[in-house]
């Protein structure tokens, strides 16, 4: 009978003991709605990574609804994205009321294409939305361009990316930028999300939207939404920005163990960086080659048997569920991504989170290594 170690988990929160302070000052405040703490997580955030705005909302995905929203985006109008995502990036772009087109991705950085987006773009396109997966960002400086050229606006979708930069210039800066501050994210405040810009206007307009359509109170300038966040969050979420640097630096550490560890073993293709850019290690994600001698699924199922969480980031491309297939604001086949569609049944995540001792690092590479031969 298989003797269970301590289980290991796929993530962990891990909030610095500065937080509680702050969270129990708002609670003895008796204003925990969106006020003073909300306005200082958002000047420390847009600090950190250089923008001119943060605008706080309360979750990631509102804030990629929000952030299209901005572009008046008519029915017909096209925001082409990866296939390769979280449902929330399609789901945005139908809430938007525009009409979602998939690019191929690229199996170096599991991010969206530059020459697979050139190929989607047409006359209606309005945005562009890569997406920082795993914590790299996509090529920035191809898509920045191609995006411009095409007239199209850039919304990066950042969610799992906080930190992380290319050429030195961070995510959430190149367009506009939309973090997740969900539990499992490198910062997180339960819920909670966050836009970043660096054109006053778009900034100003979100915190309308944001809050009923109000500029001031009773006086509304546009239909809007309550996507506010409060000060209790807030709370959360200012001293991690305080750590940003600390919290990658340990995930940086705990990948490079990863790798090293890893290496050689012929079954996985390790995650790479690619030259230019900075990796935050939002998660270790690893290829099951096609030779391996276990699958991803019964390579997956074996790790938990050792106490070993994983995760499947993501099982299918976005599109290729029922409720979506023949939805009208979705266009998109399996035939046109082919790498995405063959990477999502190999994609598997192994701990990389910074509550991991050495020691749990150790046995994770060891168990690997042994279940692969």
């Amino acid at each position: 009978m298989l003797t269970r170690a301590a289980p290991i988990a796929i993530s962990a929160v891990d909030i610095p003991a500065e937080a509680e302070a702050l969270v129990l000052a708002v609670l003895r405040s008796g204003a925990i709605a969106q006020g003073p703490l909300v306005r200082q997580f958002e000047q420390d955030f847009a600090s950190a990574i250089g923008a001119r705005h943060a605008v706080a909302v309360n979750n990631g995905t509102t804030a990629l609804v929000a952030a299209l929203e901005v572009l008046d985006l008519q029915p017909g109008d096209e925001v082409v994205t990866t296939p390769f995502t979280f449902v929330a990036t399609l789901n945005a772009i139908i809430e938007a009321g525009a009409t979602a087109r998939f690019a191929d991705i690229s199996a170096d950085d599991f991010c969206l294409r530059p020459d697979a987006l050139r190929g989607c773009l047409g006359p209606r396109t309005r945005a562009v939305m890569p997406v920082h997966l795993y914590g790299q960002c996509a090529d920035l400086p191809a898509i920045a361009a191609i995006a411009e050229e095409a007239g199209a606006a850039l919304v990066e979708d950042a969610a799992q990316a906080h930190g992380a930069t290319v050429g030195g210039r961070a995510a959430g800066t190149w367009g506009i930028g939309c973090f997740s501050l969900y539990a499992t994210k490198n910062i997180t405040t339960g819920e909670g999300g966050l836009i970043t810009t660096d054109d006053d206007a778009v900034a100003d307009r979100l915190r309308i939207l944001r809050n009923q359509g109000m500029r001031a109170r009773y006086e509304y300038e546009e239909p809007g939404h309550n996507y506010r966040m409060t000060d209790l969050q807030a709370a959360v979420g200012i001293p991690q920005v305080a750590h940003l640097a600390e919290i990658i630096a340990i995930r940086l550490h705990n990948a490079r163990r990863l790798t090293e560890g890893l290496a050689g073993c012929a079954a996985l293709r390790l995650p790479s960086v690619q030259p230019g850019r900075d990796h935050v290690w939002h998660q270790y994600t690893v290829l099951i080659e096609e030779w391996s001698p276990l699958d991803r699924d019964d390579l997956a199922r074996a790790l938990d048997l050792h106490g070993i969480a994983s995760g499947v980031y993501y099982p299918r491309v976005v599109f290729d569920y029922d409720c979506y297939r023949d939805h009208p604001q979705v266009e998109g086949t399996l035939g046109e991504v082919p790498v995405a569609a063959g990477i999502a049944r190999r994609t598997l995540s192994l701990p990389v989170h910074a509550r991991l001792s050495s020691d749990d690092l150790d046995r994770v590479v060891a168990t690997v290594r042994s279940l692969l031969g």
